[in-house]
């Protein structure tokens, strides 16, 4: 007999046997009879099997630790009821689980969970990306009549560690036995077979018993093994006879003792699976548990024999968490950071280009959890919102923190003209090339569209032509709430500060406080949110009745300076009568007015809060920090000041979760964020960012979007974005079109030697993009051109843009027809960005936190913007004072001008110099983290113009689709 290192010599002495044993016994001689050399033999084998199963496994747990430190192989044990006999069963198993390494849960549901309770937990664990294994514990102990075929068929097939449901049992008849999962007492009782040393293959086996937890799958098991099966039941003709001819044979009938030993066959192999009770005095129970086959005359006959109790039920345990941990192995097989299994959708190029929302609903986007899937988010990681759009939970940054980040990409522009050159579907034409073309893993992650634009003059953001995000009109309309949620949060906040500056003026202190801190069950208590408020006033008491007289006032009174608000109500609509109103006019406000305004809703500091956090805890620190006005004293009045910052966080409790949708040829792309270019950094969130960056794999990339040109959108990208993120990026694609080089040339319409000759000048043409691309060096990143070319382009005129651009320092200049070709017009853009990518950079920001505000300023507008120097203005003087007093002083700098022109001044084209750039005001986002000087005069809410938009947008009543958008 052999057993993996155990090797045994039986010799007979007269009527003795004499055995000798190696490893894990010491080397020995003994002398025993027969029968109990072959009891002693058949528990060495069934312990050292178990042992080495063990051993195995945790060997297993702890190189998918190597893999990833934070995973764990999880499994779940639902239970109905509360009988002793599973309870007895669950605790083995919570057992084993702990030593091998599994993290084990039991569920337990009371005796009145009805089927659709018991159904909706399996549902909960089935979406649970951390659990790798459930198991029904059978029998259902339940009040209520329960459909256990049911039941058991609603665990997920991938986490079906027991076996049991139809699929798994389908694949073991038909012989799938590596794409499925055994069922635990059939395995079990294979692996004692094969520690016998017993060959399988050609052997006559008989099963008795045919129950789908042993007989069958059992039967199963030895066919394709290789053995010849018989199954036999209660009803089989002269049973007897059949086990007589079996060399192996396996025993699940539910009886007890019923199989003699004189049935069996001298020398074989008998697995008894059965779990009897029968009556025994001597027991204190009164009772003992025996199996199918009567013992003590069996052992006379077989060569091999598993004991009752304590033979298959151990190596079934030991079989179930095998399964187990296969769960967790196929699981990280299949869902490898950058593995991805994507398709592609295939555009019909149409001549001449239809309008984009022709070519939008000429395709059909991928069911959005199926694009999930692919690109390896868990089901329990998207929470969908309808068949085309969806939110990606944030704990997938978890998952996914050990896993390297794929390249980094940034798309900006030239100084655009006022319908933009472009960047939006460059963006999406770049992803397409380098996913549907060049098959490398791509995301896309872009900026959510402000509905002013939409309905006012510009229209939707989602790209255009075949390079678009679809649906586009989801992607221009609501999406999944956000913007709405942002308009919720910032008014609360304007409607809680002039309350209460009211209340505050038409009571006394300690009437302000009983009502601050009311009394409930006789006692004053302090919410958290006043407990902080308590701590940043020095003041170190939580229980309310023991204030001074000062410390009530200094709590209780805000004292904020009406003059000093900054704080606006926002609305996400182009309404010009908005931009200076006077609020507090119904009798009711007791003569409290005050001058005021509203601004566009992505204008709001909670938009740029969103786009600039890290996690929810970094979001609800960042809303609870945003200075809102100042109080008479001098002091920052904040959001926690208020007591409103927790309700913030709840505001955005769903906003901060990134969007996913696709483009035209089914590449992803996260939407998420949009805050206002002009007065904040305009640019998408950090954590779609991030989220995309672990998911494409190191060899994948992801593409970003910073809006207006680079000396805007760029410039803020790199100072305040990758400051927060700690991202660095390994390309700039900066955009460039015919038509704005015209623009800065001096006209719309310029023969080419006129370009030519003002390009080669340096005066106007393309010495803006020479510039730009001089602003992108400034950072330490290679820059390639993309020329995003349209129709009434001229050959020599996209050839001479490029090699300028390569003149002027430029890695890569190549034209793109990505607007009419999809991403087989961008390829040549792609393949110029993934050599960038390896290419040597050397980034650094362009200044130092440390510096003064004034000189941060400064450097900005010398190196960017190539102003001769700066002018603050008293105003501006004024905020630089108050901010470096208040600590402000060390945030980076957000610069507010207009994007059309590199200077101040809208109208001033190409290159403008000798210039001093006045800063008329500062303003402090401190909650987003940065000050942003005001430079000229701007809109934050922009107005309508003769002829919206909104004139061509109608809604169809039969079909309901949304017409005129674009």
């Amino acid at each position: 007999m052999y057993f993996g290192t155990i090797s045994v010599t039986i010799t007979r002495k007269g009527n003795r046997l004499w055995a000798i044993w190696s490893y894990p016994f010491p080397l020995q001689w003994c002398t025993c009879h027969c029968i109990e050399i072959k009891i002693q033999l058949g528990f060495i084998l069934l312990s050292c099997a178990l042992r080495q199963v063990r051993e195995r496994l945790k060997k297993d747990v702890e190189q998918m630790k190597l893999q990833d430190p934070n995973f764990r192989p999880g499994l779940v044990v639902l239970q109905v009821g509360d009988r002793d006999d599973s309870n007895l069963y669950i605790s083995m198993k919570l057992k084993a689980a702990a030593e091998i390494g599994i993290n084990a849960t039991h569920m337990r549901l009371p005796k009145t969970a009805t089927e659709e309770e018991i159904l909706h937990s399996i549902t909960e664990v089935n979406e649970n990306s951390s659990v790798h294994g459930l198991i029904v514990q059978l029998p259902l102990d339940s009040i209520h009549k329960i459909d256990t075929e049911k039941v058991t068929n609603a665990v997920a097939p991938e986490k079906d560690v027991d076996g049991l449901t139809s699929i798994n049992a389908g694949k073991l008849a038909r012989g799938d036995l590596g794409d499925c999962f055994l069922p635990c007492t059939p395995n079990g009782c294979m692996e004692l077979i094969r520690q016998t040393g017993v060959s399988v293959a050609g052997k006559r086996a008989v099963v008795i018993g045919r129950s789908k937890i042993v007989g069958a799958p059992m039967h199963d098991l030895l066919l394709w093994s290789h053995a010849t099966v018989t199954t036999c039941h209660s009803k089989t003709t002269d049973l007897p006879g059949e086990v007589g001819k079996a060399d192996i044979l396996v025993v699940g009938i539910g009886k007890a003792e019923m199989v003699k030993g004189e049935w069996i066959k001298k020398g074989a192999v008998v697995i008894d699976c059965g779990i009897n009770h029968v009556p025994d005095e001597t027991k204190p129970s009164g009772k003992r548990v025996v199996g199918d086959v009567h013992y003590a005359s069996a052992k006379e006959q077989a060569g091999f024999i598993t004991p009752v109790p304590g033979g298959v039920g151990p190596m079934t345990v030991a079989m179930l968490m095998a399964n187990t941990v296969l769960g967790a192995k196929r699981f990280l097989e299949s869902h490898q950071p950058g593995k991805w299994n994507i398709s592609y959708t295939k555009l019909n190029l149409q001549k001449p280009v239809p309008s984009d929302i022709v070519i939008s609903r000429s395709c059909v986007p991928k069911p959005i959890d199926r694009l999930a899937r692919e690109v390896g988010l868990l089901s329990d990681e998207v929470e969908l919102y309808g068949k085309t759009k969806a939110k990606v939970q944030l704990n997938i940054i978890k998952r996914l923190q050990a896993q390297p980040d794929g390249k980094y990409v940034v798309v900006t522009g030239i100084t655009p003209t006022p319908l933009g050159e472009g960047k939006s579907t460059t963006t999406i034409g770049l992803v397409q090339a380098l996913g549907a073309h060049m098959k490398l893993n791509v995301f896309a992650c872009v900026r959510q569209p402000s509905q002013g634009p939409t309905f006012g003059i510009k229209g939707g953001a989602a790209g255009g032509g075949y390079s678009q995000v679809i649906p586009m009109e989801e992607f221009n309309l609501h999406l999944t709430g956000d913007i709405h949620a942002i308009t919720a949060a910032n008014n609360l906040v304007a409607a809680a500060i002039d309350a209460r500056m009211f209340h505050e003026s038409t009571q006394s202190d300690k009437a302000l406080y009983n009502r601050l801190v009311p009394l409930s069950g006789g006692q004053r208590k302090f919410s958290p949110i006043q407990i902080n408020r308590l701590k940043k006033l020095g003041i170190e008491k939580t229980d309310a009745s023991t204030l001074t007289e000062d410390e009530i006032t200094r709590f209780a009174r805000l004292d904020i300076d009406p003059s000093s608000v900054t704080w606006q109500r926002v609305l996400d609509t182009n309404d010009r009568f908005l931009r200076k109103i006077t609020i507090g006019q119904s009798p009711t406000e007791k003569g409290y007015t005050r001058e005021a305004q509203f601004d566009i809703t992505v204008a709001s500091e909670i938009m740029a809060v969103l786009a600039l956090t890290s996690s929810m805890e970094d979001m609800r620190q960042r809303l609870a920090k945003m200075v809102v006005a100042t109080s008479r004293s001098g002091q920052p009045i904040t959001t926690e000041d208020l007591g409103v910052s927790g309700a913030l966080t709840v505001l955005m409790k769903d906003a901060i979760k990134p969007n996913l949708m696709q483009t035209l040829e089914g590449n992803p792309v996260f939407v998420h964020a949009g805050p206002f270019a002009n007065i904040a950094h305009g640019n998408s969130s950090i954590l779609a960012d991030k989220i995309a960056l672990k998911l494409v794999g190191p060899e994948g990339f992801v593409v970003t979007e910073a809006g207006f040109g680079a000396d805007i959108g760029m410039e803020k990208f790199f100072n305040i974005k990758c400051r927060y993120s700690g991202l660095r990026p390994h390309v700039v694609v900066l955009v460039a079109t015919v038509r704005a080089l015209k623009m800065h040339g001096g006209g719309p319409i310029l023969p080419l030697s006129i370009i030519k000759h003002l390009c080669e000048q340096r005066s106007n043409g393309c010495s803006n993009m020479k510039k730009q691309i001089e602003n992108a060096q400034h950072f330490g990143v290679p820059v390639v051109v993309a020329v995003n070319a349209f129709k009434t382009d001229t050959e020599a005129e996209l050839d001479l843009i490029c090699s300028i651009a390569k003149a002027a320092g430029a890695f890569d200049a190549v034209r793109c027809s990505h607007w009419a070709e999809g991403g087989a017009g961008a390829v040549a853009l792609g393949q110029a960005v993934q050599r960038a990518s390896e290419a040597p950079s050397n980034f650094k920001f362009l200044y130092d936190l440390e510096l003064p505000i004034t000189d941060k300023i400064r450097i900005i507008a010398q190196k960017i913007y190539g102003a001769d120097d700066i002018e603050l203005l008293p105003e501006a003087q004024h905020k630089v004072e108050l901010y470096t007093k208040q600590g402000f002083n060390n945030l980076p700098i957000c610069m507010a001008k207009t994007h059309l022109s590199l200077s101040h001044e809208a109208d001033k084209k190409g290159v403008p110099t000798g210039y001093v750039l006045p800063i008329r005001d500062i303003r402090a986002s401190v909650g987003s983290g940065f000050l942003f000087p005001l430079v000229g005069t701007m809109p934050t809410i922009p107005g309508l113009p003769t002829r919206p938009c909104f004139y061509d947008i109608d809604l169809d009543p039969e079909t309901e689709q949304v017409n005129g958008l674009f």
